[in-house]
């Protein structure tokens, strides 16, 4: 078989079994994610020795069936080579009703309550995520700090994340954090997110939402406590005022255009909600639920031209000037 048709088929398998290095549930960081990838192991050895189990039981009957040989008289079942009553009940119901029972047990008594936020932790710190066509707003109970796309997190600290949703249903998902949860109308679902080490986990919209679903997506920063507090400060403050000619340009091209209407700017007079707020987007990592890295360059290609990056999304193609977006730019990029 030519090499081609056997690396199309693996590349599917993986695709299909979120195998990346950033999306892996069996890569956990975290108690409820080690717990989860723990049943996930013991399920896969229960399937396997299953198949095991029936594929000796079809081997053995194929040899017994080969030795014998094939002919008239070996068309129907003689009463002596029936299957046993006793094995029916044994392997094909008994069996399997005692590990899906099994299954159920431990999943509800110990992974389910253990990734769920207990009670105990809701005095410790709580993180609002709002799912929207289509992106993740993020807020900070008991501060100004809002932002879009990354959930800042101290590492090694037990934090509530509340899920809601401002249009159709969305799932939060963070592989190597802890399990789904989703995002319904009207209600407000609860998860316990924490991580054991520092770093930059990948999390997904994993419920099927609309156009740019499969771009829905959000980064988990977890930080080192004094540096989640600087950044939680930072992020508090209202937007800082611009020095360079064109970011002035580009703010009042802001203030006075469409943009005031979809976006807010906390301390200016932008007030809009339909699209994330942009007080300090320069210092996010990347723009649109992590389609594209947050850099002037793909800045302007966003503002362009934000169809042709993100079709469907809510932010309408604006005739601008390359010079307009040029100052639209500058101006976001100051806003750190």
């Amino acid at each position: 078989m030519p090499r081609a048709r056997l690396v199309t088929p693996l590349v599917f398998v993986l695709a299909l079994a979120g195998c990346g290095t950033q999306q892996n549930a069996l890569a956990p960081e975290s108690h409820p994610a080690r717990d989860i990838a723990s049943l996930w192991w013991w399920m896969l050895g229960a399937a396997v020795l299953g198949v095991g189990l029936i594929a000796g039981l079809l081997l053995l009957a194929w040899i017994r069936r080969g030795r014998r040989g094939i002919g008239r008289d070996t068309l129907g079942p003689k009463p002596g080579e029936r299957a046993s009553t006793a094995v029916v009940l044994g392997l094909g119901v008994a069996m399997p009703l005692a590990l899906i029972a099994a299954l159920f047990v431990i999943s509800d008594m110990f992974v389910i309550r253990t990734t769920q936020a207990p009670a105990a932790t809701r005095t410790t710190m709580t993180v609002q995520v709002i799912g929207h066509q289509w992106y993740w707003e993020v807020r900070y109970p008991g501060t100004p700090a809002v932002t879009a796309d990354e959930i800042h997190i101290p590492v090694r600290t037990p934090v509530v994340l509340q899920a809601t949703t401002d249009d159709v249903i969305h799932s939060v998902w963070v592989p190597r954090l802890n399990r789904k949860i989703d995002t319904i109308p009207g209600q407000r679902n609860e998860i316990l997110l924490e991580a054991d080490a520092a770093g930059d986990y990948r999390g997904q919209c994993a419920e099927f939402c609309g156009l740019q679903h499969a771009h829905m997506a959000m980064i988990v920063v977890a930080e080192p406590r004094a540096a989640f507090r600087r950044w939680l400060a930072a992020n508090a403050k209202p937007a800082r005022t611009v020095s360079t000619a064109l970011a002035h340009r580009g703010e009042q091209l802001f203030m006075d255009g469409a943009c005031q209407s979809c976006h807010t700017i906390r301390g200016t007079s932008a007030t809009g909600t339909a699209g994330p707020d942009l007080t300090h987007v320069a210092s996010r990592a990347t723009l649109a639920a992590v389609t594209i890295r947050n850099d002037p360059r793909s800045l302007a290609e966003w503002i362009r031209d934000p169809q042709h990056v993100k079709p469907g999304n809510k932010m309408p193609d604006l005739p601008l000037t390359s010079a307009q977006v040029n100052a639209l730019v500058a101006y976001l990029d100051a806003l750190r």
